[in-house]
């Protein structure tokens, strides 16, 4: 029988099937009831023996996975995250909020012998590595109370990103085997996101550090010197600049051509300011390297002049919104002050569906974007500008529920 047809008869009878190629991505090989904690435990029996060819303990594997359950919780937020959208300024609100920039400021205080050890031993600017504890986990006062064993397991054993997850699990295994934590102290977020700034389990055995020299990197612990070490080690190892600003805020003349507003558009800001792009001050950007031209919220927006540290930020998250997050966020705790422009809060942000509408329909009309997978990222941007362009609109690249409107009209 075909495994597609496999596939379909077991659907209708409702256990899961090996989908076709999965094989080797670890699918259970015995059919099981769909999403059932009787279908994770015939799925651990398989992947047992890929985690002792995959050099884990017995030991380590069988204590790990006592206990372990179908989390049905961690499988409803890992279906149900791509409908969750805020507009940058909606973000922004809660990221760089009153709260969380004095509660910054004080961890930085608190802190300060380490975060100032740390930022001499890393060259990363102690107010990032805050910022980004901040943000990841309100500073250590949420770290996550969820099973990363549980957590990748079910989501392993779920099979949407089976391999992505299965890979992960491995990881946190050999965290496991290596001695860094115990299975109930490695805790963390519904996707398997662990400790202070919240390290995936392949990151933590890539840039995790033991800063204490107890010999342990110990991300989830009351003490969170190896977290914001480790944190600090990642930045550098994808090449953080000290002193090198994330982006400034600028303001653009009139009759600026929209077109230079792209990420692969890099200039000086001398050469920024000789076309009239110039700090809030009126004077040009002080010369921290090439830079690019952000409207995270298009012409009717705050504008800012982003440096190669932007990037850098983009490694933890690759959303705009996170990276302006932890940058305004660092500056704020630093002494800086607030964004000053406006924001087009007459928007909302586009659905899911919405998203993926406007990629069809540019596809359609000649303007592709490549992938079709709601993301909201430089390909989809590149085609709005061309139909901003081909239609007479503000070339600014963003995709509001206004700019839908018109694609739907043009099609």
């Amino acid at each position: 029988m075909r495994p597609v047809r496999l596939c379909m008869l077991a659907a209708l009878l409702g256990f899961a099937a090996v989908p076709a190629g999965a094989q080797g991505s670890g699918a259970a090989t015995a059919m099981t009831q769909v999403g059932s904690d009787a279908g994770l435990q015939a799925w651990l029996v398989d992947f047992r023996s890929r985690a002792m060819a995959a050099d884990i303990d017995a030991q380590v594997f069988d204590a790990a996975m006592n206990g372990v359950r179908y989390d049905t919780e961690v499988i409803r937020r890992d279906r149900n995250q791509s409908e969750f959208t805020k507009t940058v300024w909606e973000y922004l609100k809660t990221a760089t909020s009153d709260l969380r920039i004095e509660n910054g400021k004080k961890a930085l205080s608190r802190h300060r012998a380490d975060l100032e050890q740390i930022e001499k031993t890393y060259a990363v600017d102690k107010e990032v590595v805050v910022a980004i504890w901040g943000l990841e986990s309100a500073y250590g006062t949420f770290r996550g109370s969820d099973s990363v064993i549980t957590s990748l397991a079910s989501l392993a054993y779920d099979g949407r990103r089976s391999a992505f997850f299965e890979a992960e699990l491995l990881e946190a295994l050999r965290i496991l085997q290596d001695g860094d934590t115990q299975p109930d102290q490695m805790k963390g977020s519904w996707a398997g996101a662990m400790g202070h700034t919240q390290f995936m389990p392949s990151s933590f055995q890539l840039y995790a550090v033991d800063f204490t020299g107890d010999a342990k990197r110990d991300i989830w612990g009351d003490d969170p010197r190896d977290a914001l070490a480790s944190t600090a080690a990642y930045l550098k190892h994808f090449g953080w600049t000290q002193g090198q600003p994330w982006g400034v805020e600028v303001q653009v003349p009139d009759g600026f051509d929209y077109l230079q507003a792209d990420r692969e558009v890099l200039k000086s800001p001398e050469d920024w300011a000789a076309l009239g792009v110039m700090g809030l001050d009126g004077t040009a950007v002080a010369d921290h390297g090439p830079a690019s031209i952000l409207l995270p919220g298009g012409a009717e927006g705050a504008a800012f002049m982003i440096f190669s540290n932007f990037g850098v930020i983009e490694r933890y998250n690759t959303a705009d919104a996170y990276v302006i997050g932890i940058g305004h966020l660092s500056d704020r705790i630093a002494g800086g002050g607030p964004i000053e422009q406006g924001w087009p809060l007459q928007d909302r942000a586009l659905t899911f569906d919405e998203r993926t509408e406007l990629q069809t329909r540019l596809t359609a009309l000649g303007f592709d974007t490549v992938k079709i997978d709601a993301k909201i990222g430089p390909l989809t941007i590149n085609a709005v500008r061309r139909f901003q362009v081909a239609n007479g609109f503000l070339p600014d690249g963003y995709p509001s529920l206004r700019l839908l409107d018109r694609i739907r009209a043009a099609g």
